[in-house]
This record gives C-alpha cells, sequence and structure tokens, in this order.
C-alpha cells in the first residue's frame, strides 16, 4: 500500500496522545470495581441515561463498585444531544456529594456529559466559558478520574479528547476537550450491548464506520490515525450485518465494540469532515439522534467527498471487502460510495425526512453547517453550494452521480 498524504498533512505539527487506558472482553465488567478503586477513587458520580438504567444495564456496575466499597451517586437524566443546564445539574450533584470521581455508562450522550461534568468539576464557571472556540477559555486542569464503558458501538466517545455540548439557546453543539478531558480508563465489554435493539445497532454502528472514514480521508490524517481508521472500517464493515441480524452474537458484538473504539482514536486527534459538521450543526438544531442523522447523510458525503481523495476512497472499497483488483481508482472510489449506500439500506436507516427535518430548512442547515470546524478537514472544498448539494442529495432532490 502506498502512503498517501496531502500537502495540508504534510505541513502541519501532528499530534497523537491516547491518555487513556483501554481495557476489554467478555465479562470484564466485572473487574470496574478495583479498577477504579486503583485511581484512589471512594465515591463515584455514576452518570447514565434513564433507559440504560431502567433497563438494569447498570446493575453489575453498581455492583462491582460496591465490592470495592466505592460509593455511588446516582445521575440518571442524561439526555439525547446533552445541553449546557444537564452538565450544571451533574456538577452540582458532584460537589454537593463530595464525589471524587466519575463513572459513564451508556452511549455517548452519556459519556460526553460526564467529560463535561469533569470540566465543571474542576475549573470555574460552566463548561460553555470553555468551548473549543476563539476567545475561550482553554482547559487547564485534568478532570477527575473517569472511566467510561460504552453500551453503544458508534461515537468513540469512550476514548476521544472531546464532548459535544447543545447550548439550547444558540440552538448549537460545540465542542470542548483536549488531552485533559479525555477518560482515564475505558472497560469495553460487549455483553453490555447485546441489548441494543436493532435500529440502534444500526445508526451507532454507521457513525463508527463515519468517524473512520472522515479522519481516514481528512486534510489533516496522519499515518497513525491512518491504521486506526482503516482497521475500524474492516471491523465494521465485517460484523456490522450480523449485530444488526443478530444482537446476541458476542464475537460481532465484540468486533463492533473494537471498530467504534478505534474510530474514535482516529476522531480524537484530529477533526472529521462534512458528515459530522452537518449532523452536529442540525443537531442543535433539533433533536435528531447523532448516529441516525450521520447515517443518513454518509452516501450523499462520500459522492460529493470521493472527488477529493480518490486513492483513499478506492482504499476503502477494499476495506470494506470489495474486489477491486480490476477496477480504476476512480471506480473503486465509486464501488465504496455505492456500498455505502446499499449499508443504509439494509440497514433501515430512515430518511433524514422520515427523521422529522424539513428540506425547507435545506439553505438554514447548509449555513449551519459552515460554522462547523470540521468543514477544515473535509477531503474536498465546502461552501454553502456544496452543503446544499449534499442536502438535496439527502432528500433525492437531485440525481445520483455514482
Amino acid at each position: 500500500m502506498t502512503l498517501n498524504m496531502k500537502i495540508e498533512s504534510m505541513q502541519k505539527f501532528h499530534t497523537f496522545e491516547i491518555p487513556t487506558v483501554i481495557k476489554h472482553g467478555i465479562g470484564a465488567v466485572k473487574h470496574v470495581g478495583e479498577e477504579v478503586k486503583a485511581y484512589g477513587v471512594s465515591k463515584v458520580l455514576l452518570v447514565t441515561d434513564p433507559g440504560i438504567y431502567q433497563a438494569g444495564v447498570v446493575d453489575p456496575v453498581i455492583a462491582t463498585l460496591k465490592e470495592a466499597q466505592i460509593d455511588v451517586v446516582l445521575f440518571n437524566k442524561v439526555e439525547p444531544n446533552p445541553p449546557v443546564r444537564l452538565v450544571n445539574e451533574g456538577s452540582a450533584l458532584y460537589k454537593k456529594e463530595g464525589c471524587n470521581g466519575l463513572i459513564a455508562v451508556g452511549g455517548g450522550s452519556s459519556m460526553d456529559t460526564a467529560k463535561a461534568i469533569g470540566v465543571e468539576a474542576t475549573h470555574e464557571g460552566s463548561v460553555l466559558d470553555y468551548e473549543a472556540a476563539d476567545g475561550k477559555k482553554p482547559l487547564e486542569n485534568r478532570i477527575p478520574p473517569l472511566t467510561t464503558i460504552p453500551t453503544t458501538a458508534g461515537t468513540g466517545s469512550e476514548v476521544t479528547q472531546w464532548a459535544v455540548i447543545t447550548d439550547e439557546e444558540r440552538e448549537f453543539k460545540f465542542n470542548t476537550g483536549g488531552p485533559l478531558i479525555a477518560a482515564h480508563l475505558t472497560v469495553i465489554d460487549p455483553e453490555l450491548h447485546v441489548s441494543m435493539p436493532p435500529h440502534v445497532t444500526a445508526m451507532t454502528g454507521i457513525d463508527a464506520l463515519a468517524h473512520a472514514i472522515e479522519c481516514y480521508t481528512m486534510k489533516f490524517a496522519q499515518p497513525i490515525t491512518d491504521a486506526v481508521a482503516l482497521m475500524a472500517i474492516e471491523y465494521a464493515a465485517h460484523y456490522i450485518r450480523r449485530a444488526f441480524a443478530d444482537g446476541e452474537d458476542l464475537e460481532a458484538r465484540y468486533g463492533m465494540a473494537q471498530a467504534a473504539m478505534l474510530a474514535g482514536l482516529s476522531y480524537g486527534s484530529e477533526s472529521a469532515g462534512a458528515a459530522h459538521a452537518m449532523s452536529q450543526t442540525l443537531g442543535g438544531i433539533i433533536p435528531v439522534a447523532h448516529g441516525q442523522c450521520v447515517a443518513a447523510m454518509m452516501g450523499p458525503v462520500m459522492e460529493y467527498n470521493w472527488k477529493g481523495y480518490p486513492e483513499k476512497f478506492a482504499r476503502i472499497a477494499q476495506a470494506f471487502g470489495i474486489d477491486t483488483s480490476r477496477m480504476s481508482t476512480e471506480e473503486a472510489a465509486k464501488a465504496a460510495v455505492n456500498w455505502m449506500y446499499n449499508l443504509v439500506e439494509d440497514l433501515e436507516v430512515p430518511s433524514l425526512e422520515e427523521q422529522g427535518v424539513s428540506k425547507e430548512m435545506i439553505d438554514r442547515l447548509s449555513k449551519e453547517a459552515m460554522k462547523d470546524p470540521q468543514t477544515v478537514g473535509n477531503p474536498r472544498d465546502l461552501n454553502e453550494k456544496a452543503y446544499n448539494w449534499m442536502y438535496a442529495r439527502c432528500f433525492e432532490l437531485t440525481p445520483k452521480t455514482v
């Protein structure tokens, strides 16, 4: 395989950090108590959502913490696209109860909420003051010991160095982060994933693929992010349909958990691209599920982007399992695009319109997407016209080109 690097990437001063210890295995959750205790934690705020809590998914986590004589304060109010007010409430409870550690059990929303609570626990003011944007305060302190325990295979937030939080007043999702916000430990146990219904498996799994694809093709990719992104694509392409079809297939669940984690590593050090710029800005306006939104966008985004880096899109086709031996680079790149369209159809992902997004919003959504910093890393140049085209493809208002 040749080393394909763009000039933008070669001129950048790259960094790749992994502050998070990664531990995994079937039944790994039983080790959580002893692992958390090793960080000197005696009282944790356990952050999760009501559905996960009511389904009993957190029960084995609470059990192992109690066995290790760690007190547990429950915060089970996490919402999709977690807002600033939720973070404020969680950090107030953390301080009131005198906690000295955090545990997040659930999907990306729970893990992002816990990270943001950690920011407020160790800094003055609100997490909103630490938005990763010009003029905002940088993080100065390490968050309290945080253990992430994902119950979905999608966001990769268990290992990323970012939290995505919604400012409801601006109707805008913003990032805060860097190495100081990353989890200290993640424990990945595929047994916790078997309760995911098929539609959640689909949207989180395609979100993981989106992280890997966008980070592999972005302008600022580097060899180490290429490596983990490609492996994430191969794992996800191999296992996603199996996990969707049979939720109790532990091999498929394990493979998808690894895909999400690896994709998270590729996402955690740099940026993504148009699909995440579109989904994050849309999610700040309408309460759509992030993974489902990304999944509906990936075909059109790849259809637009393949011309920006055809060699890498051809390599993605190989990672998907497509035999490209008799294809030109262009043919292989287009085959990757069509594979994604087919996957979205196979996994019964609802369209943006079915998710409650109106085509009348296209102009506004295109303007908002241009404000997202992830536009900068996209492999093909972006402007409002480009975003209009991709949104029009999502609504099938313009013909397919591949």
